[in-house]
């Protein structure tokens, strides 16, 4: 039989076994533990995201749309989309390519994802223009690639200096059946070099449009986006039966010059829908020529319709009528159109069956058939016939027939007119 001290001697070396043995398994379990972390880590950062089980893999790219039965890429005439190689070349042989197509239902060319670098380039009839999602066609900054051209005939010389003027970024002349789309491509003029030289007065000539159209017909541009024009964004001059629908313009509110959204400029049978416009002076200025250039020109704006359409402007107006203008105006019309309304004038201009309905003014200093006097020295009379206004909210600092026109036009009618 043991004695007492030989038993607490078992007793405790029984205990210090069994320490060991829990300790052993709570460093085996704190070891297995790890290993099982670190194998799920991996598994999920490896296996998992190659296999897609819990990854969603971005939707492929949208097919563009055979719109004519001509259709050819960028990148067939050597386009790359690196935002450094130069594509003017590239769009040049492409607008080629589909003049031979004319006669036979015209050409498609798209634009594939990417940054599209180029100088300016003419479009031609009968095609279309299309910008997939992603691509960006960018124009390039130094001035030497843009080329000259002469004064417009209704301006009689360039807008800010004498003499010829740059031409647009994407331009065209004498066209029919022109088509400007996409899945909401872009298309960049980047005019912070053109705004910053225009400050610093080191340009000997007048700024380019982005996109300028003149003397064609039957015109569609939607769903695009135009981004910092160094000049006027979208410029149809002398054209016919034109449509700009679904198309976004942005420029900085502030510190870009002159980058009007959209101007018309003697145009007619035009409508602006569905757009959202926000540019650092008109956002749509609806022109007809320059003093004695533009009246002997001859060519009134006539029968343009603005609806649906949002516009920002911290420097001016969100549509003006004016300031380049001259003989009449006839049959303009807006509708639920979140805007302020400007409608400055020349010499003996008339400006007759003009409509706005459903408008909401937030712009503080809005101004509502304001007549600004641009050239007093030619100043005789502003006249003003057939205004309607119908549904017009505007807000608190803004207001409505100023002393000028009511004096020297007159108001046919004005109705359900609310101002806070």
């Amino acid at each position: 039989m043991l004695s007492l001290d030989a038993r607490f001697r078992h007793l405790h070396r029984y205990r210090r076994r069994l320490l060991v043995a829990l300790l052993s398994h709570r460093t085996f379990l704190a070891v297995l533990w790890t290993v099982l972390f670190s194998a799920v880590v991996v598994w999920q950062s490896g296996a998992v995201a190659r296999l897609g089980l819990f990854r969603r893999r971005a939707p492929p790219p949208r097919p563009c749309p055979r719109l004519r039965p001509t259709v050819f890429n960028l990148s067939d005439f050597g386009g790359v989309g690196d935002g450094v190689t130069l594509n003017t070349q590239a769009f040049e042989k492409a607008v080629e390519a589909i003049m031979e197509f004319g006669g036979s239902g015209g050409g498609q060319l798209n634009v594939p994802p990417g940054i599209w670098l180029t100088g300016p380039f003419n479009l031609t009839s009968h095609m279309t223009l299309f910008l997939a999602e992603g691509a960006v066609i960018v124009g390039i900054e130094d001035h030497k690639h843009w080329t000259l051209m002469p004064p417009l005939p209704s301006y009689g010389q360039g807008r800010e200096l004498k003499g010829p003027r740059y031409g647009s970024l994407i331009h065209g002349q004498n066209l029919r059946d022109v088509v400007i789309t996409g899945y909401n491509g872009t298309i960049n003029g980047r005019g912070q070099a053109w705004w910053k030289r225009f400050r610093q007065g080191l340009l000997e000539h007048t700024r380019g449009p982005l996109v300028q159209l003149m003397w064609s017909r039957d015109i569609v541009i939607s769903n695009i986006t135009l981004q910092d024009s160094p000049f006027w964004t979208l410029h149809p001059y002398d054209c016919k039966n034109v449509t700009i629908s679904n198309v976004t313009i942005m420029a900085p509110l502030y510190d870009a010059p002159n980058t009007d959204g959209i101007d018309p400029d003697s145009c007619e049978d035009m409508v602006i829908e569905n757009s959202y416009i926000s540019v650092g002076d008109d956002g749509i200025a609806i022109k007809s020529g320059w003093d004695q250039y533009g009246i002997a020109y001859g060519r009134p704006s006539t029968n343009i319709l603005v609806k649906n359409v949002v516009l920002r402007s911290k420097m001016s107006a969100g549509v003006s009528i004016g300031s380049e203008m001259n003989l009449t105006f006839r049959g303009v019309y807006g509708r639920n159109v979140r805007i302020p309304v400007r409608i400055q004038g020349s010499k003996e201009i008339l400006v007759r069956g003009i409509s706005f309905q459903d408008m909401q003014v937030y712009v503080r200093t809005a101004w509502i058939w304001a007549a600004n006097l641009i050239h007093p020295q030619d100043v005789s009379l502003f006249h003003s016939w057939n205004l309607h206004v119908h549904h017009t909210f505007v807000d608190q600092n803004g207001w409505i027939c100023t002393d000028e026109v009511s004096r020297e036009g007159r108001f046919t009618e004005i109705s359900d007119f609310s101002g806070k």
